[in-house]
């Protein structure tokens, strides 16, 4: 597998907004199936496993993350929480916990015009890079093996939609590497990557904000408490674990929630251009990112 990703970022921006007729829709490892469609409108989301939402507790970064709840299928159990049916598991929703995606001024995918995107939290603006790859203790697993999984099912990868939307060479070699690790669905997911939120009644209110995509940092701690205390391959949810997560969750202060706050406040419209010249933009950057403790980005090779 070998990717040209320089200019890029097909992966880890919802490009929808500037994408030609047939390539909306999602493409990520965030989608499981067709029949249960996300309550939130954010593509491609990355999920993370267990020990990657403890390492970012542990970290201070809990506040770089959010969680994702699913509509039912068809023969899905569900639970309502505010008038909304939710994809649920003995009576308790079922969620993933993925990195943010504030509105950041970005032109990827080798567009010219630098427009308002919902662009992931560790994305630099400006060199389309990720401030934490190479990072074994931040850098996800879905991403660090993205788009493996894409190509071991035969599915379609962000990087041909790229191609398709004649935005380079991306995908230069599609072989499957040997060692990639399990899916973020299925059966084994399970209070793994797919967590089960034990006290649907507590979610009164919050459902609502994460459909409306108006969720506080109190409603995202509360599901990283719940991924924290989960028990891999079962329901299990220890609530002494959870209370503890959810309270350090809530106190974090890391330059990624900052930042969020602060894109949040300037951001215009999704797919908007942003009215910025290239130094006004380097400068909101550095203003948002790079001023209240961002690591820098490494350079293309």
């Amino acid at each position: 597998m070998e990717l040209r990703c320089a200019g890029c970022a097909g992966c880890c921006v919802d490009w929808r907004p500037i994408a030609p007729d047939g390539l909306t829709g999602e493409t990520g490892a965030s989608k499981p199936t067709e029949s249960r469609p996300p309550l939130d409108d954010v593509a491609n989301l990355a999920p993370l496993t267990r020990d990657e939402v403890v390492r970012y507790l542990d970290r201070g970064l809990a506040d770089a993350v959010t969680p994702r709840l699913f509509e039912p299928a068809e023969r899905d159990e569900a639970v309502t929480v505010d008038g909304v049916a939710l994809a649920a598991v003995d009576g308790r929703p079922v969620f993933m916990i993925g990195l943010y995606k504030p509105r950041k001024p970005v032109a990827p995918v080798g567009t010219e015009t630098v427009r308002w995107l919902d662009t992931c939290v560790f994305l630099d603006p400006t060199t389309l890079q990720c401030r934490i790859h190479g990072d074994e203790d931040r850098y996800p697993r879905t991403c660090a093996t993205y788009p493996a999984h894409n190509l071991a099912l035969d599915t379609e990868t962000e990087c041909e939609r790229v191609e398709a939307a004649g935005g380079g060479n991306r995908l230069l070699d599609a072989s499957v590497p040997e060692d990639i690790p399990p899916p973020a669905f299925g059966p084994h997911a399970l209070g793994a990557t797919v967590f089960a939120y034990p006290d649907p009644d507590d979610l009164a209110g919050v459902v609502d904000r994460l459909r409306r995509g108006e969720s506080t940092p109190a409603d995202r701690a509360r599901f990283v408490g719940a991924a924290a205390g989960s028990r891999p391959g079962s329901l299990s949810v220890d609530r002494d674990r959870m209370a503890a997560a959810r309270e350090r969750a809530l106190t974090a202060g890391s330059w990624a929630g900052r930042a969020i706050r602060a894109w949040g406040e300037r951001a215009g419209g999704r797919g908007e251009p942003a009215a910025l010249t290239d130094a006004e933009r380097d400068a909101l950057v550095a203003a948002v990112e790079d001023d209240v403790g961002a690591p820098e980005t490494s350079g293309w090779e």
